[in-house]
């Protein structure tokens, strides 16, 4: 998560690039306990295809090649990508790119992401992940505060996390203190998880109607759900639609579960 550390003697080559580290803001995970614990809540077995972003020295990379079918892993900083890269020489479990991976095309067949990701890029990290119509999972270590956000801990819901409910499930898995990472972060990190439905919660028809309606509903025109929801539709279509929901007539948008907004969607489309 955040690679911010102190910048290195100007002629030590053998270190890898300080700068693109602070650029991504990512920590490495120092804890072989910490990389174990990931792997595990990931679920990930023999069979599975699994994508590793920002392996940096690789600790987490060492635990997927042993239980995973084949790692790919992406490492921006090329310094970094050559160690690996000569690491697993001549292993067939995993392949090392020097790549972004936000501009990495999906695998053509099921795959999942296991990975400590950089908190700078974690938002373009999970749209990637629930963009990728192959993936099955995603196990991401963020910055606590956005695993927190995206699974309504705080009693709130992001617009995220609504738009995509009825195809992937948003959960918070364990916490991992930051004194886990080098350098030591401010904050802690937890484990998100994304999780792509087996049975969708809509079908495949229903996708543009219903974002439609997210969009509308978080447009914040009128101060509450309701009042948004009235500029599209007969407030007595408006009003009944959230009385069956559950959904106060003053009440924001961001406290509204996911599942309210399932039943919105049926009794106003």
């Amino acid at each position: 998560m955040s690679r911010s550390r102190s910048l290195p003697r100007a002629r030590d080559a053998r270190r890898p690039s300080v700068s693109t580290r602070k650029r991504l803001s990512q920590n490495f995970l120092a804890d072989t306990g910490a990389a174990h614990l990931l792997v595990r809540s990931s679920g990930i077995g023999a069979d599975d295809l699994v994508l590793e972003i920002g392996p940096g020295d690789g600790i987490l990379t060492r635990q997927l090649a042993a239980t995973a079918r084949r790692v790919l892993a992406y490492e921006l900083d090329p310094r970094y990508a050559q160690r690996l890269r000569r690491r697993y020489t001549g292993d067939a479990r995993v392949s090392v790119h020097q790549a972004d991976f936000r501009t990495v095309r999906p695998p053509g067949e099921p795959f999942a992401v296991v990975a400590n990701i950089p908190y700078g890029s974690t938002t373009d990290i999970v749209r990637w992940c629930l963009a990728a119509p192959t993936m099955t999972s995603a196990t991401l270590l963020t910055q606590l505060e956005f695993a927190r956000k995206q699974t309504g801990d705080y009693g709130r819901w992001s617009k995220l996390t609504v738009t995509h409910w009825p195809r992937t499930e948003f959960a918070l898995g364990p916490r991992v203190d930051r004194t886990r990472f080098r350098p030591v972060p401010q904050v802690d990190s937890a484990v998100l998880h994304l999780r792509r439905r087996g049975e969708p919660l809509l079908p495949a028809r229903a996708d543009r109607d219903y974002r439609a309606l997210v969009e509308l509903g978080f447009s914040g025109v009128g101060g509450s759900l309701a009042a948004s929801l009235r500029t599209r539709f007969p407030p007595r279509l408006v009003r009944r639609a959230c009385a069956f929901a559950g959904v106060a007539p003053d009440e924001p948008v961001g406290f509204v579960d996911p599942d309210r907004w399932l039943t919105l969607y049926r009794a106003l489309i």
